[in-house]
């Protein structure tokens, strides 16, 4: 039998571009046409005590980069970039965030393993419990930031991790996804031996308690990680 190899396993066997349900929200989110995320507000709100004019920020697992309308709505004076592995949902954001003043080339489809960069501030929400662990994508962040990383995860006493289906897709998909919750104490030491200083703020939306999503638990917590040393290299 003649094998079939092709590289479109990634796109395939990846949940976020099986949903038209959020490809909805995220275009009508890119337009303004949704209320904004608890999470966005107060995201930016802890990059505000931070930013200084002409910073840059890079929003990593963006979607299709509506947290700029966090930043800009609160007039923070900052150089907004998204990156998100996701075709579709990148090309949202291209199409339409231009016209509320983001080039369409500060939205980059890449995923983490990819980013090689030296940003400002690194903000990443809802991304890292979602994949297989913590470690390699967060230490990227770390060595990207000069000055912070905002963190919102599900962390709490004791780590857990699971891979569940994801019964939220379209019709016909079969699909599994990471659903972690790391150790809240390990994830700060981790940030530290990089040279921050990590701190944890309790997640407004959820007030600590866990939060179902997709049918499964979450336990959101900010880690805000300032930067004390000023080498990035390798550690």
């Amino acid at each position: 039998m003649i094998a079939d190899v092709t590289q479109n396993g990634w796109d395939r066997f990846s949940i976020w571009g099986h949903s038209a349900t959020v490809r909805e929200l995220y275009a009508r989110r890119c337009r303004r046409e949704a209320e904004e995320m608890t999470a966005h507000a107060q995201a930016a709100e802890i990059l505000s005590q931070r930013i200084a004019p002409g910073d840059s920020v890079l929003d990593v697992g963006c979607g299709s980069g509506y947290f700029y309308h966090s930043l800009t709505g609160r007039n923070l004076p900052v150089e907004y970039w998204g990156l998100d592995a996701c075709a579709a949902l990148i090309g949202i954001g291209r199409d339409i965030l231009p016209r509320f003043g983001l080039p369409a080339e500060r939205l980059i489809e890449a995923r983490i393993e990819d980013l090689n960069a030296e940003v400002d501030h690194v903000v990443c929400l809802n991304v890292l419990s979602n994949i297989d662990n913590y470690h390699r994508p967060l230490e990227r962040l770390l060595k990207t930031a000069r000055k912070s990383v905002v963190l919102r995860e599900s962390l709490k006493q004791g780590a857990e991790y699971h891979y569940v289906r994801d019964d939220f897709l379209d019709p016909g998909i079969d699909l599994k996804v990471h659903v972690n919750h790391y150790d809240v104490d390990e994830v700060t030491r981790f940030a530290a031996s990089y040279g921050y200083r990590p701190e944890i703020i309790v997640d407004r939306r959820s007030g600590g308690q866990p939060e179902l999503v997709i049918g499964y638990p979450h336990y959101w917590t900010f880690m805000v990680a300032d930067r004390i040393a000023s080498d990035r290299g390798d550690n």
